[in-house]
């Protein structure tokens, strides 16, 4: 996949393209339904596909204060859209002056002189431009004018059909804030996933026998709820760890903690993973946080999560 960005010179696809355009947040089952709609379309007509996304989420200008928390940063974002096969993904600098553009003007520089896009696909309920006064009825009158056909495509749910509570990135966020983490992976189609550098704490794991590395997750990234969960932990040169997972303000020690720490066990690992970039993947919650009467009685939990851990994940 060719990353192309709106601040850079670079010739248009000759052929053409088929394009879908939108924040793809999670680029979830949602998302992917809409790109193998496109990429069948543009198998059809010999043309290259190219996704149309923001280099931040277009709420976070808008209306900053109620911006969304994210699924994926940037890397991800195009990391996971480069496994869907795409040929190319058009980056699009959002910044306020972008926040003003009409519907019209971006779809003439973006999809016309930029991409010259001959298919665009994009989900029934798609809003663009300016108070989002873009949608598909609009999208069809300028491809009348700018020579590429408008499709549609019906929301899905997590099994890829039709539904009245389709995939959203919105319902993600919601499941991963209720604890639902069966319910996010299934919309997601693989495990939520975290990065953020592994740093110093307060040591109070490695006393407690079970050595972790603290991830800071960058505040914008959206966590699920605080507990106890199985996982994935990938250094970064790719190799995959089975992980047991604390999240939470680690009650038993602080009354009044601000803020949640990501805690990450690797099983069976002994290494300085200090100063390195960590991938964190939730693959099931084990219980919530709990506040323990004594330091005994959480080191015995704390045993019985990790061997539940090895059990889930390495048998």
């Amino acid at each position: 996949m060719k990353v192309l960005r709106d601040n850079d010179s670079h010739p248009r696809p000759p052929e053409g393209t088929a394009v879908t355009i939108g924040a793809f947040d999670g680029v979830h089952r949602g998302h992917r339904e809409v790109i193998k709609t496109l990429t069948g379309l543009a198998d059809e007509r010999g043309l290259q596909t190219a996704v149309v996304t923001f280099d931040r989420h277009p709420a976070s200008v808008v209306r900053p204060e109620s911006a969304p928390l994210l699924l994926t940063d940037l890397d991800q974002k195009l990391e996971l859209l480069a496994e869907c096969g795409v040929d190319y993904t058009f980056v699009v600098t959002f910044d306020e002056e972008r926040s003003k553009e009409t519907a019209p003007e971006f779809v003439t520089e973006i999809l016309g002189e930029r991409l010259g896009a001959k298919i665009v696909a994009v989900g029934d309920d798609f809003h663009f431009g300016h108070n989002r006064a873009g949608n598909v009825g609009l999208l069809q009158t300028l491809g009348a004018e700018l020579g590429f056909d408008v499709v549609g495509h019906v929301l899905v749910g997590p099994d890829g059909r039709a539904s009245d509570e389709p995939v959203s990135s919105t319902r993600i966020r919601r499941a991963l804030a209720a604890g639902d983490l069966v319910g996010a992976n299934e919309m997601l189609g693989r495990p939520h996933e975290v990065r953020g550098t592994v740093g110093h704490g307060d040591a109070r794991a490695r006393d407690l026998g079970f050595r972790t590395a603290n991830v800071a997750v960058p505040e914008s990234i959206c966590l699920p709820a605080d507990g106890i969960y199985a996982g994935w932990y990938f250094t970064p040169d790719g190799v995959r760890h089975p992980t047991a997972i604390s999240l939470g303000r680690r009650p038993t020690f602080y009354e009044f903690a601000d803020t949640s720490l990501l805690e990450a066990h690797l099983i069976d690992f002994d290494g300085d993973l200090y100063g390195q970039v960590a991938s964190v993947q939730f693959v099931a919650r084990l219980r919530d946080e709990l506040k323990f009467d004594g330091v005994d009685a959480l080191i015995e939990q704390m045993g019985r999560d990790v061997d539940q851990c090895r059990s889930m994940l390495m048998d």
